[in-house]
Protein backbone atom coordinates (compact mmCIF):
# COMPACT_ATOMS: atom_id res chain seq x y z
CA UNK A 1 0.00 0.00 0.00
CA UNK A 2 1.35 3.51 -0.76
CA UNK A 3 3.11 5.27 2.08
CA UNK A 4 0.98 8.41 1.83
CA UNK A 5 -2.14 6.33 2.38
CA UNK A 6 -0.67 4.72 5.47
CA UNK A 7 -0.18 8.15 6.95
CA UNK A 8 -3.58 9.51 5.98
CA UNK A 9 -5.55 6.30 6.66
CA UNK A 10 -4.32 4.52 9.80
CA UNK A 11 -4.69 0.73 9.88
CA UNK A 12 -7.12 0.62 12.76
CA UNK A 13 -10.26 -1.37 13.48
CA UNK A 14 -12.95 0.48 11.53
CA UNK A 15 -15.80 2.12 13.43
CA UNK A 16 -18.92 -0.01 13.67
CA UNK A 17 -17.01 -3.29 13.72
CA UNK A 18 -20.04 -4.96 15.27
CA UNK A 19 -22.17 -3.82 12.35
CA UNK A 20 -19.63 -5.32 9.94
CA UNK A 21 -19.77 -8.63 11.86
CA UNK A 22 -23.57 -8.59 11.56
CA UNK A 23 -23.32 -7.99 7.82
CA UNK A 24 -20.83 -10.85 7.50
CA UNK A 25 -23.19 -13.19 9.37
CA UNK A 26 -26.12 -12.19 7.16
CA UNK A 27 -24.07 -12.63 4.01
CA UNK A 28 -22.94 -16.11 5.04
CA UNK A 29 -26.47 -17.18 5.90
CA UNK A 30 -27.62 -15.97 2.50
CA UNK A 31 -24.74 -17.83 0.84
CA UNK A 32 -25.87 -21.03 2.53
CA UNK A 33 -29.46 -20.52 1.40
CA UNK A 34 -28.49 -19.80 -2.21
CA UNK A 35 -26.09 -22.74 -2.31
CA UNK A 36 -28.78 -25.09 -0.97
CA UNK A 37 -31.24 -23.97 -3.65
CA UNK A 38 -28.55 -24.24 -6.32
CA UNK A 39 -27.71 -27.81 -5.34
CA UNK A 40 -31.38 -28.75 -5.37
CA UNK A 41 -31.83 -27.31 -8.86
CA UNK A 42 -31.45 -30.25 -11.23
CA UNK A 43 -30.03 -29.42 -14.66
CA UNK A 44 -29.74 -32.30 -17.12
CA UNK A 45 -28.45 -29.97 -19.86
CA UNK A 46 -31.63 -30.17 -21.98
CA UNK A 47 -33.76 -27.51 -20.31
CA UNK A 48 -32.81 -23.90 -21.20
CA UNK A 49 -34.81 -22.60 -18.25
CA UNK A 50 -32.89 -24.86 -15.85
CA UNK A 51 -29.51 -23.90 -17.33
CA UNK A 52 -30.34 -20.20 -17.00
CA UNK A 53 -31.48 -20.56 -13.38
CA UNK A 54 -28.39 -22.54 -12.41
CA UNK A 55 -26.13 -19.95 -14.05
CA UNK A 56 -27.83 -17.23 -12.04
CA UNK A 57 -27.30 -19.19 -8.84
CA UNK A 58 -23.60 -19.55 -9.64
CA UNK A 59 -23.30 -15.84 -10.38
CA UNK A 60 -25.08 -14.95 -7.13
CA UNK A 61 -22.66 -17.17 -5.19
CA UNK A 62 -19.67 -15.47 -6.84
CA UNK A 63 -21.03 -12.10 -5.81
CA UNK A 64 -21.80 -13.22 -2.25
CA UNK A 65 -18.37 -14.82 -1.84
CA UNK A 66 -16.70 -11.59 -2.87
CA UNK A 67 -18.99 -9.56 -0.61
CA UNK A 68 -18.14 -11.84 2.33
CA UNK A 69 -14.40 -11.43 1.76
CA UNK A 70 -14.67 -7.67 1.21
CA UNK A 71 -16.47 -7.33 4.54
CA UNK A 72 -13.81 -9.46 6.22
CA UNK A 73 -11.13 -7.11 4.89
CA UNK A 74 -13.12 -4.13 6.11
CA UNK A 75 -13.27 -5.62 9.60
CA UNK A 76 -9.55 -6.44 9.69
CA UNK A 77 -8.41 -3.05 8.35
CA UNK A 78 -5.79 -2.34 5.66
CA UNK A 79 -3.06 -4.97 5.26
CA UNK A 80 0.55 -4.18 5.97
CA UNK A 81 2.72 -3.36 2.92
CA UNK A 82 3.66 -6.59 1.19
CA UNK A 83 7.35 -7.46 1.08
CA UNK A 84 8.82 -8.42 -2.25
CA UNK A 85 9.72 -12.11 -2.20
CA UNK A 86 13.28 -13.00 -3.28
CA UNK A 87 13.71 -14.59 -6.62
CA UNK A 88 13.82 -18.41 -6.48
CA UNK A 89 17.04 -20.23 -7.28
CA UNK A 90 15.39 -21.90 -10.23
CA UNK A 91 12.79 -20.24 -12.42
CA UNK A 92 9.29 -21.47 -11.65
CA UNK A 93 5.85 -20.56 -12.81
CA UNK A 94 4.17 -17.74 -10.91
CA UNK A 95 2.40 -18.83 -7.77
CA UNK A 96 -1.25 -19.67 -8.45
CA UNK A 97 -3.76 -17.39 -6.80
CA UNK A 98 -5.23 -18.70 -3.56
CA UNK A 99 -8.87 -19.47 -4.37
CA UNK A 100 -9.96 -19.21 -0.75
CA UNK A 101 -8.83 -15.61 -0.27
CA UNK A 102 -9.95 -12.41 -1.90
CA UNK A 103 -6.44 -11.02 -1.29
CA UNK A 104 -5.16 -13.31 -4.02
CA UNK A 105 -7.43 -11.47 -6.49
CA UNK A 106 -6.93 -7.88 -5.27
CA UNK A 107 -3.68 -5.97 -5.52
CA UNK A 108 -2.62 -2.34 -5.31
CA UNK A 109 -0.14 -0.13 -7.13
CA UNK A 110 1.16 3.44 -7.10
CA UNK A 111 2.93 5.22 -9.94
CA UNK A 112 4.98 8.30 -8.95
CA UNK A 113 4.98 10.86 -11.76
CA UNK A 114 7.84 12.89 -10.28
CA UNK A 115 10.34 10.04 -9.94
CA UNK A 116 8.82 7.70 -12.57
CA UNK A 117 8.90 4.94 -9.94
CA UNK A 118 6.26 2.27 -9.42
CA UNK A 119 5.28 0.33 -6.33
CA UNK A 120 3.22 -2.90 -6.52
CA UNK A 121 1.77 -5.14 -3.82
CA UNK A 122 2.70 -8.80 -3.91
CA UNK A 123 -0.85 -9.73 -4.86
CA UNK A 124 -0.65 -7.62 -8.02
CA UNK A 125 2.33 -9.69 -9.18
CA UNK A 126 0.17 -12.81 -8.79
CA UNK A 127 -2.78 -11.27 -10.66
CA UNK A 128 -0.64 -10.18 -13.60
CA UNK A 129 1.48 -13.37 -13.56
CA UNK A 130 4.71 -11.43 -13.10
CA UNK A 131 7.90 -12.63 -11.41
CA UNK A 132 7.90 -11.11 -7.87
CA UNK A 133 11.64 -10.40 -8.24
CA UNK A 134 11.12 -8.28 -11.35
CA UNK A 135 10.67 -4.53 -11.04
CA UNK A 136 7.08 -3.26 -11.34
CA UNK A 137 6.03 -1.92 -14.70
CA UNK A 138 5.80 1.82 -15.21
CA UNK A 139 2.68 3.41 -16.66
CA UNK A 140 4.34 3.45 -20.05
CA UNK A 141 5.12 -0.28 -19.78
CA UNK A 142 1.77 -1.41 -18.34
CA UNK A 143 -0.06 -1.47 -21.73
CA UNK A 144 2.35 -4.18 -22.91
CA UNK A 145 0.33 -6.69 -20.80
CA UNK A 146 -3.02 -5.57 -22.17
CA UNK A 147 -4.76 -7.10 -25.18
CA UNK A 148 -4.63 -4.87 -28.25
CA UNK A 149 -8.39 -4.29 -28.31
CA UNK A 150 -8.39 -3.06 -24.70
CA UNK A 151 -5.33 -0.79 -24.75
CA UNK A 152 -7.37 2.30 -25.74
CA UNK A 153 -9.52 1.77 -22.61
CA UNK A 154 -6.48 1.75 -20.33
CA UNK A 155 -4.93 4.75 -22.08
CA UNK A 156 -8.16 6.74 -21.74
CA UNK A 157 -8.54 5.90 -18.03
CA UNK A 158 -4.94 6.85 -17.18
CA UNK A 159 -5.11 10.06 -19.22
CA UNK A 160 -8.36 11.16 -17.56
CA UNK A 161 -6.83 10.50 -14.14
CA UNK A 162 -3.49 12.27 -14.71
CA UNK A 163 -4.71 15.20 -16.82
CA UNK A 164 -8.23 15.86 -15.53
CA UNK A 165 -7.83 14.37 -12.02
CA UNK A 166 -10.76 12.02 -12.62
CA UNK A 167 -11.10 8.78 -10.63
CA UNK A 168 -10.37 5.53 -12.45
CA UNK A 169 -13.02 2.85 -12.81
CA UNK A 170 -12.80 0.40 -15.70
CA UNK A 171 -11.80 -3.03 -16.95
CA UNK A 172 -9.34 -4.46 -19.42
CA UNK A 173 -8.02 -7.87 -20.35
CA UNK A 174 -4.43 -8.93 -19.90
CA UNK A 175 -2.37 -11.75 -21.36
CA UNK A 176 -0.28 -13.43 -18.67
CA UNK A 177 3.12 -14.97 -19.46
CA UNK A 178 1.57 -18.42 -18.94
CA UNK A 179 -0.86 -17.71 -21.83
CA UNK A 180 -3.93 -17.16 -19.64
CA UNK A 181 -6.22 -14.25 -20.46
CA UNK A 182 -7.59 -12.55 -17.35
CA UNK A 183 -10.03 -9.69 -16.88
CA UNK A 184 -8.82 -6.99 -14.49
CA UNK A 185 -10.96 -4.29 -12.89
CA UNK A 186 -8.99 -1.17 -11.93
CA UNK A 187 -10.22 1.52 -9.55
CA UNK A 188 -7.98 4.40 -8.54
CA UNK A 189 -7.51 8.10 -8.04
CA UNK A 190 -4.89 10.83 -8.52
CA UNK A 191 -2.71 11.78 -5.53
CA UNK A 192 -2.31 15.54 -5.49
CA UNK A 193 0.77 17.49 -4.42
CA UNK A 194 0.69 20.49 -2.09
CA UNK A 195 0.23 22.85 -5.04
CA UNK A 196 -2.72 20.82 -6.36
CA UNK A 197 -0.86 19.17 -9.21
CA UNK A 198 -0.97 15.39 -9.74
CA UNK A 199 2.03 13.78 -8.04
CA UNK A 200 1.13 10.12 -8.48
CA UNK A 201 -1.66 7.71 -9.34
CA UNK A 202 -2.84 5.05 -6.92
CA UNK A 203 -5.06 2.12 -7.96
CA UNK A 204 -6.55 -1.14 -6.76
CA UNK A 205 -6.63 -3.88 -9.40
CA UNK A 206 -8.93 -6.86 -9.06
CA UNK A 207 -9.07 -10.12 -11.01
CA UNK A 208 -12.76 -10.42 -12.02
CA UNK A 209 -12.30 -13.18 -14.60
CA UNK A 210 -14.51 -15.75 -12.82
CA UNK A 211 -17.21 -13.17 -12.16
CA UNK A 212 -17.30 -12.11 -15.80
CA UNK A 213 -17.31 -15.75 -16.89
CA UNK A 214 -20.38 -16.38 -14.74
CA UNK A 215 -22.05 -13.29 -16.17
CA UNK A 216 -21.35 -14.48 -19.72
CA UNK A 217 -22.88 -17.85 -18.89
CA UNK A 218 -25.97 -16.10 -17.54
CA UNK A 219 -26.21 -13.93 -20.64
CA UNK A 220 -25.72 -16.86 -23.02
CA UNK A 221 -28.25 -19.06 -21.25
CA UNK A 222 -30.72 -16.16 -21.10
CA UNK A 223 -30.33 -15.65 -24.86
CA UNK A 224 -30.74 -19.40 -25.39
CA UNK A 225 -33.86 -19.42 -23.22
CA UNK A 226 -35.35 -16.46 -25.09
CA UNK A 227 -34.64 -18.19 -28.42
CA UNK A 228 -36.20 -21.41 -27.10
CA UNK A 229 -39.28 -19.52 -25.87
CA UNK A 230 -39.64 -17.65 -29.16
CA UNK A 231 -39.39 -20.89 -31.11
CA UNK A 232 -41.92 -22.58 -28.80
CA UNK A 233 -44.33 -19.64 -29.15
CA UNK A 234 -44.02 -19.74 -32.92
CA UNK A 235 -44.55 -23.49 -33.01
CA UNK A 236 -47.54 -23.21 -30.68
CA UNK A 237 -49.12 -20.50 -32.85
CA UNK A 238 -48.65 -22.56 -36.03
CA UNK A 239 -50.08 -25.67 -34.36
CA UNK A 240 -53.12 -23.76 -33.08
CA UNK A 241 -53.75 -22.21 -36.51
CA UNK A 242 -53.49 -25.62 -38.18
CA UNK A 243 -55.74 -27.22 -35.58
CA UNK A 244 -58.38 -24.52 -35.90
CA UNK A 245 -58.24 -24.81 -39.68
CA UNK A 246 -59.11 -28.52 -39.79
CA UNK A 247 -61.27 -29.16 -36.70
CA UNK A 248 -64.94 -28.12 -36.57
CA UNK A 249 -65.47 -25.17 -34.22
CA UNK A 250 -66.34 -26.31 -30.71
CA UNK A 251 -67.54 -23.01 -29.23
CA UNK A 252 -71.24 -23.84 -29.49
CA UNK A 253 -73.19 -26.67 -31.06
CA UNK A 254 -71.80 -28.20 -34.23
CA UNK A 255 -73.88 -27.03 -37.16
CA UNK A 256 -73.88 -29.14 -40.30
CA UNK A 257 -75.37 -28.12 -43.66
CA UNK A 258 -77.82 -30.99 -43.75
CA UNK A 259 -80.35 -31.21 -46.56
CA UNK A 260 -82.73 -33.35 -44.49
CA UNK A 261 -84.29 -32.44 -41.12
CA UNK A 262 -81.73 -32.52 -38.34
CA UNK A 263 -81.38 -35.98 -36.85
CA UNK A 264 -78.43 -35.46 -34.52
CA UNK A 265 -77.75 -32.65 -32.06
CA UNK A 266 -73.95 -32.34 -31.91
CA UNK A 267 -71.49 -30.63 -29.58
CA UNK A 268 -67.76 -30.91 -28.99
CA UNK A 269 -65.08 -29.42 -26.78
CA UNK A 270 -61.30 -29.40 -26.87
CA UNK A 271 -59.39 -29.28 -23.55
CA UNK A 272 -55.71 -28.29 -23.89
CA UNK A 273 -52.96 -29.55 -21.61
CA UNK A 274 -52.36 -27.45 -18.51
CA UNK A 275 -48.69 -28.51 -18.21
CA UNK A 276 -47.48 -28.14 -21.81
CA UNK A 277 -47.63 -25.24 -24.24
CA UNK A 278 -47.43 -27.65 -27.19
CA UNK A 279 -50.54 -28.76 -29.04
CA UNK A 280 -51.18 -32.50 -29.21
CA UNK A 281 -52.62 -34.66 -31.95
CA UNK A 282 -56.18 -35.06 -30.61
CA UNK A 283 -59.05 -34.58 -33.05
CA UNK A 284 -62.83 -34.81 -33.25
CA UNK A 285 -64.99 -34.63 -36.34
CA UNK A 286 -68.59 -34.70 -37.49
CA UNK A 287 -69.38 -34.81 -41.19
CA UNK A 288 -72.56 -35.22 -43.23
CA UNK A 289 -71.94 -37.78 -45.98
CA UNK A 290 -73.30 -37.82 -49.52
CA UNK A 291 -75.82 -40.59 -48.80
CA UNK A 292 -77.25 -38.80 -45.76
CA UNK A 293 -75.30 -40.81 -43.19
CA UNK A 294 -73.30 -39.03 -40.48
CA UNK A 295 -69.59 -39.61 -39.79
CA UNK A 296 -68.48 -39.21 -36.17
CA UNK A 297 -64.83 -39.72 -35.26
CA UNK A 298 -62.30 -38.91 -32.56
CA UNK A 299 -58.64 -39.83 -32.41
CA UNK A 300 -55.25 -39.09 -30.95
CA UNK A 301 -51.89 -39.14 -32.69
CA UNK A 302 -49.04 -39.52 -30.18
CA UNK A 303 -46.72 -36.59 -29.56
CA UNK A 304 -46.95 -32.79 -29.55
CA UNK A 305 -46.06 -29.90 -31.78
CA UNK A 306 -46.47 -28.76 -35.35
CA UNK A 307 -45.34 -32.07 -36.89
CA UNK A 308 -47.91 -34.03 -34.88
CA UNK A 309 -50.69 -31.51 -35.59
CA UNK A 310 -49.81 -31.71 -39.28
CA UNK A 311 -49.97 -35.53 -39.10
CA UNK A 312 -53.34 -35.30 -37.38
CA UNK A 313 -54.62 -33.07 -40.18
CA UNK A 314 -53.43 -35.61 -42.75
CA UNK A 315 -55.20 -38.48 -40.98
CA UNK A 316 -58.38 -36.47 -40.55
CA UNK A 317 -58.37 -35.58 -44.23
CA UNK A 318 -57.97 -39.25 -45.12
CA UNK A 319 -60.84 -40.22 -42.80
CA UNK A 320 -63.15 -37.67 -44.42
CA UNK A 321 -62.16 -38.64 -47.94
CA UNK A 322 -62.64 -42.37 -47.43
CA UNK A 323 -65.95 -41.84 -45.58
CA UNK A 324 -67.30 -39.65 -48.40
CA UNK A 325 -66.37 -42.45 -50.81
CA UNK A 326 -68.61 -44.82 -48.84
CA UNK A 327 -65.91 -46.75 -46.94
CA UNK A 328 -67.29 -48.45 -43.83
CA UNK A 329 -65.63 -47.85 -40.42
CA UNK A 330 -63.75 -51.16 -40.16
CA UNK A 331 -62.24 -50.93 -43.65
CA UNK A 332 -61.59 -47.22 -43.15
CA UNK A 333 -59.40 -47.87 -40.08
CA UNK A 334 -57.57 -50.66 -41.91
CA UNK A 335 -56.60 -48.30 -44.72
CA UNK A 336 -55.80 -45.56 -42.22
CA UNK A 337 -53.39 -47.96 -40.51
CA UNK A 338 -51.68 -48.61 -43.85
CA UNK A 339 -51.38 -44.88 -44.44
CA UNK A 340 -49.80 -44.29 -41.04
CA UNK A 341 -47.47 -47.26 -41.48
CA UNK A 342 -46.23 -45.84 -44.80
CA UNK A 343 -45.38 -42.35 -43.48
CA UNK A 344 -41.76 -41.20 -43.44
CA UNK A 345 -41.85 -40.68 -39.67
CA UNK A 346 -43.62 -43.67 -38.08
CA UNK A 347 -46.12 -42.77 -35.39
CA UNK A 348 -48.81 -44.38 -33.28
CA UNK A 349 -52.38 -43.27 -32.99
CA UNK A 350 -55.73 -44.33 -31.64
CA UNK A 351 -59.08 -43.62 -33.27
CA UNK A 352 -62.74 -44.45 -33.27
CA UNK A 353 -64.88 -44.11 -36.39
CA UNK A 354 -68.69 -44.21 -36.33
CA UNK A 355 -71.23 -44.08 -39.16
CA UNK A 356 -74.76 -43.18 -38.14
CA UNK A 357 -77.69 -44.13 -40.42
CA UNK A 358 -80.68 -41.88 -39.66
CA UNK A 359 -83.21 -44.09 -41.49
CA UNK A 360 -82.58 -47.06 -39.19
CA UNK A 361 -81.05 -45.17 -36.23
CA UNK A 362 -78.09 -47.54 -36.41
CA UNK A 363 -74.56 -46.75 -35.32
CA UNK A 364 -71.87 -48.76 -37.13
CA UNK A 365 -68.45 -48.30 -35.59
CA UNK A 366 -64.88 -49.58 -35.29
CA UNK A 367 -62.00 -48.69 -33.02
CA UNK A 368 -58.20 -48.72 -33.12
CA UNK A 369 -56.93 -48.99 -29.54
CA UNK A 370 -59.38 -46.28 -28.46
CA UNK A 371 -61.92 -45.91 -25.63
CA UNK A 372 -65.31 -47.25 -26.71
CA UNK A 373 -68.33 -44.95 -27.10
CA UNK A 374 -70.55 -44.38 -24.07
CA UNK A 375 -74.31 -44.73 -24.57
CA UNK A 376 -76.69 -42.83 -22.27
CA UNK A 377 -80.39 -43.70 -22.23
CA UNK A 378 -83.16 -42.88 -19.75
CA UNK A 379 -80.85 -41.63 -17.03
CA UNK A 380 -78.34 -44.52 -17.16
CA UNK A 381 -75.17 -45.10 -19.14
CA UNK A 382 -73.02 -47.95 -20.36
CA UNK A 383 -69.91 -48.53 -22.41
CA UNK A 384 -70.44 -50.27 -25.74
CA UNK A 385 -68.67 -53.59 -26.24
CA UNK A 386 -65.66 -52.88 -28.42
CA UNK A 387 -64.84 -54.87 -31.57
CA UNK A 388 -61.20 -55.91 -32.01
CA UNK A 389 -58.74 -53.30 -33.23
CA UNK A 390 -55.11 -52.40 -32.49
CA UNK A 391 -53.42 -49.01 -32.40
CA UNK A 392 -52.89 -47.36 -35.75
CA UNK A 393 -49.30 -47.79 -36.88
CA UNK A 394 -48.62 -50.62 -34.42
CA UNK A 395 -48.51 -53.43 -37.00
CA UNK A 396 -48.73 -53.74 -40.77
CA UNK A 397 -51.77 -55.35 -42.35
CA UNK A 398 -53.96 -55.12 -39.25
CA UNK A 399 -57.69 -55.71 -39.71
CA UNK A 400 -60.42 -53.99 -37.71
CA UNK A 401 -63.76 -55.54 -36.79
CA UNK A 402 -66.96 -53.55 -36.99
CA UNK A 403 -69.93 -53.47 -34.62
CA UNK A 404 -73.44 -52.07 -34.85
CA UNK A 405 -75.62 -50.55 -32.15
CA UNK A 406 -79.33 -49.70 -32.55
CA UNK A 407 -80.23 -46.30 -31.10
CA UNK A 408 -83.45 -44.66 -29.98
CA UNK A 409 -84.74 -41.12 -29.98
CA UNK A 410 -83.25 -39.27 -27.01
CA UNK A 411 -80.15 -41.49 -26.84
CA UNK A 412 -76.83 -39.75 -26.30
CA UNK A 413 -73.48 -40.99 -27.60
CA UNK A 414 -70.25 -39.68 -26.00
CA UNK A 415 -66.91 -40.12 -27.76
CA UNK A 416 -63.71 -38.98 -26.08
CA UNK A 417 -59.92 -39.27 -26.12
CA UNK A 418 -57.69 -40.46 -23.28
CA UNK A 419 -56.99 -37.87 -20.63
CA UNK A 420 -60.50 -36.38 -20.55
CA UNK A 421 -60.65 -37.34 -16.87
CA UNK A 422 -57.11 -36.60 -15.55
CA UNK A 423 -55.56 -38.63 -12.77
CA UNK A 424 -57.61 -41.79 -13.33
CA UNK A 425 -57.08 -45.01 -15.26
CA UNK A 426 -59.38 -45.80 -18.17
CA UNK A 427 -61.91 -47.81 -16.15
CA UNK A 428 -62.18 -45.20 -13.39
CA UNK A 429 -62.50 -42.44 -16.01
CA UNK A 430 -65.35 -44.30 -17.73
CA UNK A 431 -67.18 -44.80 -14.43
CA UNK A 432 -66.89 -41.08 -13.61
CA UNK A 433 -68.29 -40.19 -17.02
CA UNK A 434 -71.14 -42.70 -16.62
CA UNK A 435 -72.00 -41.06 -13.29
CA UNK A 436 -73.13 -38.03 -15.29
CA UNK A 437 -76.06 -40.01 -16.75
CA UNK A 438 -78.79 -38.48 -14.52
CA UNK A 439 -77.57 -34.97 -15.35
CA UNK A 440 -77.45 -35.78 -19.06
CA UNK A 441 -81.02 -37.05 -18.90
CA UNK A 442 -82.19 -33.63 -17.64
CA UNK A 443 -80.20 -31.68 -20.24
CA UNK A 444 -82.04 -30.26 -23.25
CA UNK A 445 -79.16 -30.17 -25.75
CA UNK A 446 -75.87 -31.84 -26.58
CA UNK A 447 -74.16 -28.52 -25.84
CA UNK A 448 -75.58 -28.60 -22.30
CA UNK A 449 -74.07 -32.07 -21.85
CA UNK A 450 -70.68 -30.96 -23.19
CA UNK A 451 -70.76 -28.02 -20.78
CA UNK A 452 -71.39 -30.43 -17.88
CA UNK A 453 -68.36 -32.50 -18.86
CA UNK A 454 -66.15 -29.42 -19.03
CA UNK A 455 -67.46 -28.08 -15.71
CA UNK A 456 -66.81 -31.45 -14.06
CA UNK A 457 -63.36 -32.21 -15.48
CA UNK A 458 -62.13 -29.14 -17.33
CA UNK A 459 -60.49 -27.32 -14.41
CA UNK A 460 -58.38 -30.31 -13.36
CA UNK A 461 -54.70 -30.17 -14.30
CA UNK A 462 -54.08 -32.44 -17.26
CA UNK A 463 -50.77 -33.56 -18.73
CA UNK A 464 -52.17 -34.11 -22.21
CA UNK A 465 -54.81 -32.62 -24.47
CA UNK A 466 -58.24 -34.21 -24.65
CA UNK A 467 -61.48 -33.77 -26.51
CA UNK A 468 -65.10 -34.88 -26.22
CA UNK A 469 -67.78 -35.25 -28.92
CA UNK A 470 -71.44 -35.68 -27.97
CA UNK A 471 -74.26 -36.67 -30.33
CA UNK A 472 -77.88 -36.70 -29.21
CA UNK A 473 -80.47 -38.53 -31.36
CA UNK A 474 -83.28 -36.09 -32.04
CA UNK A 475 -85.21 -37.67 -34.87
Amino acid sequence: MPSHLSADRPAAQPPGGGSVDALISQTRRLKGDVDAVRRDAQDDGSDPQGRWQRALYDLALHQLNDLDEHLAQLREGPPAPAAIEPAPATPTAPTAPRRDSLLSRVGSAEWNLLTDEASWSGELYQILGRDPAAPPLTLDELPSLVLDDDRPKLTSMVTDCLVDAKPIDGEFRILRPDGAVRTVHMMGEPVLDADGSTASMWAVLRDVSELRRSQRVVSETRDSLQHHQHRAQTEHRLAVELQEAVLPPWRGSLRLPQRSPETLDLAAHYLPSSTSALIGGDWYDALELADGDMLLSVGDLTGHGVAVTSGMATLLGAVRGMAMAGTQPGQLLSWLNQLLDATVQPALGSAICCRYRPETRTLAWAQAGHPAPLLFRDGTGRRLSAPDGVLLGATSGASYEQAEEPLEAGDLILLHTDGLVPGHDSMAAVNLLLDLAPSFDEARTAQDCARMVVEEFGDTEREDDACVLIAKVTG
